[in-house]
This record gives C-alpha cells, structure tokens and sequence, in this order.
C-alpha cells in the first residue's frame, strides 16, 4: 500500500467512497487536477464534473457537482453535494433540466438567480457528459 493514498468522497447525506486508491483526477475550477500519493497539501474548489481514480488497477468514475477537495501526502477528501456513478444517471431527466436551465438563463434574472441557473446548467451538462 505504498503507493497508495487514504480517499474519501462525501456528499451531505452519504460516505460515497472510503478507501485507498493510487491515483485521483479531479475536475478544479481552474481545471482538471491530478493527484497522486505523496502530493503537496492543497485545498481546492471542485466545479461539476467526472472525477476518475483507479483502486488495485481498477478505473472508477463519478459525477460530481461543485464542492471542495483536501489535498494531503496520504490523504484527499472530496466534499461535493453529490455524486453518482455515471449508470445511475437518468439521461431523460438531466436532459430536461438542462433544458429547464437554460430557459431561466433566456429569462430576465436577479444575479442570484442568474448564478443559480448557470450551477444548475453546469450539474446538468456533466451529467450528460456522463452518460454518454
């Protein structure tokens, strides 16, 4: 287990993933953002999007929204409002509220509302990237 590192994805209503893993790619505001073990220690905002580790050779994917990540030598922590496997993802229903999304976004706003639809847009977009 050397070359591994301790990862934890959690969402407000569940511990979605424990365990080791040797490798993290994650998506950052500023881009996507890999980790390895023995990185620097690192705090980070995720945006929405697919985050790939790999657990004893094997590839895992998960759709996360927005959220932030704990970098450590022997640990990463994703703290994102939620996550799921791209085959639970029901296409139809992200399909319409993308859809929804990005009528609001036509629509005259307040900047809060704006922001708001623009976040659920982008949920809406990784979902679908997802899936495909």
């Amino acid at each position: 287990m050397e070359n591994t590192f301790y990862l934890e994805i959690i969402t407000p209503d569940r511990q979605f993933y424990t365990g080791p893993a040797t490798n993290l790619t994650m998506p950052a505001l500023d881009g996507e953002y890999g980790v390895q073990p023995g990185h620097e220690p690192v705090v980070t905002a995720l945006r929405p999007g697919t985050v790939r580790f790999q657990t004893d050779g094997t590839p895992h994917e998960v759709v996360v929204s927005d959220g932030f990540a704990e970098i450590m030598p022997d640990y990463c922590i994703l703290l994102v409002s939620s996550a799921e496997r791209p085959d639970e993802i029901d296409r139809a229903r992200a399909e319409r509220a993308k859809e929804r999304a990005e009528e609001r976004l036509r629509q005259k706003q307040s900047i809060r509302e704006y922001h708001l639809s623009k976040a659920a847009l982008a949920r809406a977009m990784a979902r679908l990237k997802a899936t495909r």
